[in-house]
């Protein structure tokens, strides 16, 4: 299963992509922010594609440009998930190499995963996480239309060996149809403002 956006492509992770990934995993800035630790080697990179970035519902993030990761997302289903409680609901996950930060690459990212969630796969809820002091996740998520539910202090973090406070977001199928069809008929409008003002010139 491969998406595609404006700037992107989502696809599966490939064996080949190892190289790619220790690239991005190896820098402390990304990994222990959202709960793993920094890659140390091609190797160890490559057992995570076998062994973690293998499920069905998970992607590569990929510039359209030249095909290669810079990122990864994925919706984490009920049985997989400490969040989703039921099997209507799922869970977000991602990450973005440091470079291409502040770009709106993983809020376009994430918006298109969001969209198979509700419509392919015909969730009610999507719940999404993060770890105090990691501000960007927060913001991508509020962005995407999440809203705060809960926090849950002294959580463990078992890949780091060490304990958090983790903040619960969570995304209604209602919510997402409302902003969705704000978005539609607002760009309805400007497009008949602009040609309004075509003509009126």
């Amino acid at each position: 299963m491969e998406f595609q956006t404006e700037r992107l492509i989502l696809r599966s992770w490939k064996e080949s992509d190892a190289e790619s990934l220790f690239k991005y995993a190896c820098n402390p800035s990304v990994g222990p922010s959202a709960g793993w630790p920094v890659h140390k080697s091609i190797e160890e990179s490559l057992g995570v594609i076998k062994n973690v970035l293998c499920g069905k519902e998970c992607f590569a993030v990929c510039l359209r440009s030249d095909d290669m990761p810079i990122g990864c997302v994925e919706l984490i289903l009920n049985d997989a998930s400490d969040s989703a409680g039921n099997s209507d609901e799922c869970e977000l996950g991602f990450w973005l190499a440091q470079p291409f930060w502040g770009q709106s690459i993983m809020s376009e990212a994430a918006g298109r995963l969001i969209l198979h969630a509700f419509e392919d796969l015909h969730m009610k809820k999507i719940w999404c996480r993060y770890y105090e002091g990691n501000e960007k996740s927060e913001k991508i998520q509020h962005r995407l239309g999440f809203d705060f539910v809960e926090s849950c202090k002294n959580v463990e973090v078992p890949l780091l060996k060490e304990r958090r406070t983790v903040y619960k977001n969570c995304l209604t199928r209602e919510k997402w149809e409302m902003r969705r069809n704000f978005s539609i008929a607002l760009m309805s409008l400007l497009g008949s403002a602009e040609a309004f003002a075509g003509i009126a010139v």
